[in-house]
């Protein structure tokens, strides 16, 4: 019988390597960010990665889902809006950034009883002005309850009714905006303890696009920083989210 080490001396070689250790790997304390091309933009550090720590003087961190003003002020930089309306205005984030912005706005929530979801009530909140920029971080379905009031969207029982007040919401947002006008939606996807893993980002796509808006530039991947998850322990294994996403759509 022909040895392999004289048929293949390279192949019995390597058979005869001992088995690599499995690596452990360490968790990098910094993480460093792909160069972004120069170009003539306002606000160069913008790209599709969003790293900020700091969640600036904007709205209250200890608000249920405050994500911090720094995105949203970098965004209004960016686009130039002479009127925005924000009609999930929370702990009052988009407000404050406007103020120091010195940019006209309009807003509501439902604390305040105000239904996002309703042409109605989004038009009157518009009044004569010309809106050509919505902002809304809505709810990411169930993960966080809002409201008591049953309109809120993260009451939805289902995901199916969720969608459908989302699309309401979509479709109300887009009926005031000016052609040319934008809306930019934060939204991520989450895993649900019934329903399983929710692509948000996906349906808030689909949504928009059945609205007959269009995308009008690079999704922003947002990294999470200082959400409540990460205080947690969880006992089941999964790959956790870090990030959500920034799509910002325009009227054609």
């Amino acid at each position: 019988m022909i040895s392999s080490s004289l048929i293949n001396p390279f192949f019995a070689k390597r058979r005869s390597r001992p088995a690599p250790a499995l690596r452990t790997f360490r968790r990098s304390l910094f993480v460093k960010l792909p160069r972004a091309p120069l170009n003539g933009s306002p606000v160069p550090h913008l790209t599709s990665l969003y790293h900020n720590s700091d969640a600036g003087d904007y709205g209250n961190r200890s608000y249920p889902g405050n994500c911090g003003g720094n995105l949203i002020r970098d965004l209004l930089l960016y686009f130039k809006p002479r009127m925005v309306l924000d009609p999930m205005t929370g702990s009052g984030t988009c407000q404050d950034v406007c103020r120091e912005l010195r940019t006209p706005f309009r807003s509501g929530d439902i604390h305040q009883g105000f239904d996002a979801t309703s042409v109605e009530a989004m038009r009157a909140l518009a009044g004569s002005d010309v809106v050509d920029f919505v902002w809304a971080h809505p709810p990411y379905w169930r993960q966080k309850l809002y409201a008591s009031d049953h309109r809120d969207l993260s009451r939805t029982a289902t995901l199916d009714e969720f969608l459908v007040r989302y699309s309401a919401f979509i479709n109300a947002a887009a009926s005031v905006l000016s052609k040319g006008g934008r809306l930019a939606i934060l939204m991520g996807d989450y895993n649900d303890r019934e329903a399983g893993f929710v692509p948000l980002v996906y349906h808030t796509k689909r949504l928009a696009f059945e609205a007959g808006l269009r995308q009008s530039c690079t999704d922003i991947i947002r990294f999470s920083h200082g959400a409540s998850s990460s205080r947690k322990v969880y006992r089941s294994a999964f790959i956790p989210g870090l990030h959500d996403v920034c799509m910002i759509f325009e009227r054609a």
